[in-house]
């Protein structure tokens, strides 16, 4: 069960294929070393919570999957240091850990939870002042149903249909808007564009379809 989730070239490569471009994302703007502490919420098999406890940082894995964290736990007990992983929601982790992290990530989760507002205050909660936190969603556009449900799940079928429900993608512009209401700032908004015949993934300034966006919590300085 393990080695399906962390099969790179399994049902979870285009995770696999991501994760490099997520974690530089990530590393790029905060601090990721000994004295960090980091969680991953929506951890899945822990694909990503993994490569950020390289770092030497305290790192936790939440979901609510039973199937996932036994996963993730399962391929954990190789790691030196492994991450910490816990079956719970994000509001419940929120209201026993608040203002306990440095580095906060939730990708690819937003598009699939019935009240992202929730799970953004959630994040918003558990980190320190100036703290960092990195969303990763989809836009609302056509050409984000075009690419992320016709391509993805139809055609190319990198994922399985009904992946996506487009009517819970969201803008960038509504995700910073709700965020600016707990207390978080915008720093970086990038595009994430997937090249098809190199099946690699990149950063760009176009993000009609996949995006990145990293806030920080205000100080109050």
């Amino acid at each position: 069960m393990a080695l399906d989730w962390w099969d790179k070239e399994g049902h979870c490569k285009p995770l696999h294929d991501l994760n490099p471009l997520r974690l530089a994302f990530i590393q790029s703007h905060a601090p990721l070393n000994s004295h960090t502490k980091v969680v991953d919420i929506g951890c899945g098999g822990g694909i990503l919570t993994e490569a950020l406890s390289h770092f030497g940082a305290e790192v936790w894995g939440i979901d609510q999957s039973t199937k996932a964290l036994n996963i993730a736990r399962e391929h954990a007990k190789a790691l030196k240091v492994p991450p910490r992983y816990e079956y719970v929601t994000a509001e419940e982790f929120a209201q026993s850990h608040a203002g306990q992290f440095d580095v906060v990530t939730c990708m690819e989760m937003l598009e699939h939870v019935p009240s992202p507002l929730s799970v953004i205050s959630a994040c918003a909660m558990l980190l320190k002042p100036g703290g960092h936190l990195f969303f990763s969603t989809l836009n609302r556009t056509a050409k984000a149903f075009l690419f992320a449900i016709i391509g993805a799940e139809y055609v190319m079928k990198m994922l399985p249909r009904g992946t996506h429900d487009y009517e819970r993608f969201i803008r960038p512009s509504e995700l910073a808007a709700w965020s600016r209401d707990y207390d978080l700032i915008l720093k970086n908004l990038k595009g994430v564009s997937y090249q098809p015949f190199s099946k690699t993934y990149t950063l760009s300034d176009d993000v009609s379809v996949n995006y990145l966006m990293h806030f920080e919590k205000d100080d109050g300085l």
